[in-house]
């Protein structure tokens, strides 16, 4: 049987080639502890037979919950194509050197940005994050920007993945793959 993400991969790059704009943005759904929902987009940066890449400040509130309750739900959907993706399963942190390659790869302005946010906090207003974000030009000023401690990234590790695809009538295509125990995928089609 297929696996299911490399199928995920091949519809981003649909979704890309098409000319979607922000075809890797995605809704991330995360819990606290005591199981308090909440979601919000992120990019995906990778997909791969391994899982599902994304990256954000460890100190936001999704890194705060998924440090509490490692599992999540992500969906990525694209109107034109009338293509939804979901997938659910755990999360982990990517080792410290695929977060410095990825942060490497950013825009300097990106990589100052990380530096002056602390994503989620309380700001006294715009001015302290623009003092912030001159604070962070002026330290590394001439030189590389190093990826802040409290940045990196997160791999979602699928336990669930499932392709929609919109249909005439509402009888739209549902394809769900579960992780079988032994690693492999079973696939079960799902009324709409």
């Amino acid at each position: 049987m297929a696996d299911p993400l490399v199928l995920a991969r091949d519809w981003l790059a649909a979704a890309a080639a098409a000319g979607i704009a922000e075809p890797e943005a995605a809704a991330l759904a995360t819990g606290s502890a005591d199981g308090t929902p909440s979601v919000r987009f992120v990019l995906v940066r990778g997909i791969d037979e391994v899982g599902v890449r994304f990256y954000t400040n460890y100190g936001s509130r999704k890194g705060r919950e998924l440090d509490a309750n490692p599992r999540a739900a992500l969906a990525l959907w694209w109107p034109p194509l009338q293509r939804q993706l979901r997938c659910e399963g755990t999360v982990e942190r990517l080792p410290e050197e695929e977060s410095d390659a990825y942060f490497a790869s950013r825009s300097r302005g990106s990589q100052l940005g990380a530096w002056a946010s602390r994503q989620g906090s309380v700001l006294s207003g715009r001015e302290a994050l623009d003092a912030a974000l001159r604070e962070a030009a002026e330290r590394f000023a001439g030189e590389a920007v190093p990826r802040p401690e409290w940045w990196g990234g997160y791999l979602l590790r699928p336990d669930t993945v499932e392709f929609w695809e919109g249909r005439p009538n509402r009888l739209h295509d549902r394809e769900h793959f579960v992780r079988e125990p032994g690693g492999g995928w079973r696939s079960e089609r799902l009324s709409p």
